[in-house]
């Protein structure tokens, strides 16, 4: 938001306030000051000091639209009669709170410069004129910096309003970004995956036409094949047009294609070369023959969760368990403590929004929080058909 749009924006907050109620206000000051001073007046004093009065308070409205000009005329008031210091006091604080320094500070002088002409045709005999005109020159200074505070306050509020627009639209931004790419990520993946289960099909399938004249344990093995390449092939490809019809996927993946949960211990092992302390409790034991999408879906939560952790967590140890069985779900568990640095918003990012959505696709859930200790868990449940 630039200083152009603070400036229009500025006026218009005050003129929300009706300009009835503020020429109500000036007026009940303006006839203060003048009961005060028809008390020691001549009456010709007197009925001037009418006259200003009204003069200064048809001087309200002005102020609101035009609060430089409004405040010169109060100013040039003030040195004729004490009834304008309201008014002249009034456009002080107003134009500093709307119009640049600069301008506020000419309508505060010209309102001393008026105040001091009046101290000496109309002194005060309980108050010097020394003193006097120190003390109308600290309350006009004080209007002055009450105004440009108020001023910079609004433009601060104003600014920090604009930025988290921004930052916010930023994020939006990411996220199309984000949900675009791991779109055409695991698209992609699915492709190469059922290219190679059509290429079987089609392989078997040429073969049964070509050798008609095989054995029928041999057909039967294409066959076989066949029926089962196809039906992987059908799961897959739901699989991308889930994917490519969704609003709610996000997060690109640097998963290479292809790993799946076999290749888990190697990604702990690579993971402890860097230096992480990982704590393993794989009651599966050695490789488990699961569904390649469920496979590849665990590979990488793993992979994320290490990921997070060695970002937001570095030199902390982490906790990965396996379990599950056929029938009853793969169910993947996560955690380690968090930094003071790295906090929650770091494991809360596009990845692992990402990961809900891979979850998803096969059958499952993710899900992570902060314990009330500090440590970070992430729980992931995948279907594992028997």
């Amino acid at each position: 938001m630039d200083a152009a749009t603070c400036d229009v924006a500025r006026p218009r907050a005050w003129r929300s306030v009706p300009a009835g109620v503020t020429t109500v206000v000036m007026g009940v000051l303006i006839a203060t000051v003048l009961w005060s001073a028809t008390r020691s007046g001549s009456t010709a004093l007197v009925r001037a000091d009418v006259v200003l009065a009204v003069a200064a308070l048809a001087l309200v409205p002005l102020v609101v639209r035009h609060p430089e000009v409004a405040g010169l005329l109060a100013g040039l008031l003030v040195a004729l009669s004490p009834v304008a210091t309201p008014v002249a006091s009034f456009a002080v604080l107003f134009t500093a709170r709307s119009r640049p320094f600069r301008q506020a500070a000419v309508v505060a002088a010209v309102g001393v410069a008026g105040e001091a002409v009046q101290a000496v045709w109309r002194p005060m005999p309980s108050l010097p004129y020394g003193w006097r005109l120190v003390l109308m020159t600290a309350a006009y200074a004080a209007l002055l910096g009450w105004g440009t505070w108020a001023r910079a306050r609004h433009a601060l509020l104003a600014a920090l309003r604009d930025r988290a627009w921004r930052a916010e639209q930023e994020q939006e931004r990411r996220v199309v970004e984000a949900r675009a790419g791991e779109r055409t990520r695991i698209a992609r993946e699915m492709h190469d995956v059922l290219a190679h289960r059509l290429s079987l099909l089609a392989a078997a399938a040429g073969a049964m036409e070509y050798r008609p004249d095989a054995p029928p344990e041999r057909l039967s093995a294409a066959a076989g094949v066949i029926r089962v390449s196809a039906h992987q092939a059908l799961d897959e490809l739901r699989e991308v047009i889930t994917l490519l019809r969704s609003d709610d996927a996000e997060a690109p993946a640097d998963a290479p294609p292809g790993q799946t949960l076999a290749d888990l211990p190697r990604l702990v092992e690579e993971a402890r070369a860097a230096g992480q302390h990982i704590e393993v409790d794989d009651p599966l034991g050695p490789p488990v023959e699961v569904p390649p999408a469920v496979g590849r879906t665990a590979y990488r939560i793993a992979q994320e969760a290490l990921t997070n952790a060695r970002k937001h967590a570095a030199g902390q140890p982490v906790r990965l368990a396996l379990g599950g069985a056929p029938g009853s779900g793969l169910s993947i568990a996560v955690s380690n403590p968090t930094t003071p640095d790295g906090g929650a918003a770091g494991h809360d990012g596009a990845g692992l929004i990402g990961l809900a959505e891979r979850a998803a696709l096969t059958g499952g859930r993710v899900a992570h929080h902060i314990d009330a200790s500090g440590r970070f868990h992430l729980t992931a449940w995948l279907p594992w058909p028997t």
